[in-house]
């Protein structure tokens, strides 16, 4: 049986600082705050785990459900769904909103990785 194993993790009021500022310190932090409602969030979310997958060493993929971490979406400025965010460093450093193509979102990771 071939089992394969998420490289996208889901993160909590409870543990975002943890999950995503801490571990932003050592590699790059994509948080996608998402809905179960939101189909835009449906279709990325395939695109999403490809990513991880493909660039789990330099980035680690969060998601974040705005429907039960409200304070964490309005905290972060979060105002349409799907929005990505990207963190360094302890920070908010990178932002995509709406649905995106894989070539879009590593493009704006590798731009700030660069950096």
């Amino acid at each position: 049986m071939n089992e394969t194993k998420s490289s996208v993790f889901s993160a909590t009021g409870a543990d975002f600082e943890s999950m995503v500022l801490t571990a932003s310190h050592d590699r790059t932090v994509l948080v996608d705050f998402w809905a179960e409602w939101c189909g835009p969030c449906q279709a990325l979310a395939p695109v999403l785990e490809q990513i991880a997958d493909a660039r789990a060493d330099s980035l680690k993929v969060v998601k974040v459900d705005v429907d039960a971490e409200q304070r964490l979406a309005q905290n972060h400025g979060v105002r349409a769904l799907p929005t990505l965010l990207l963190f360094r460093d302890g920070q908010s450093v990178g932002q995509l909103v709406g649905l995106q193509s894989a070539d879009a979102i590593l493009e704006a990771v590798d731009r700030l990785t660069r950096n």
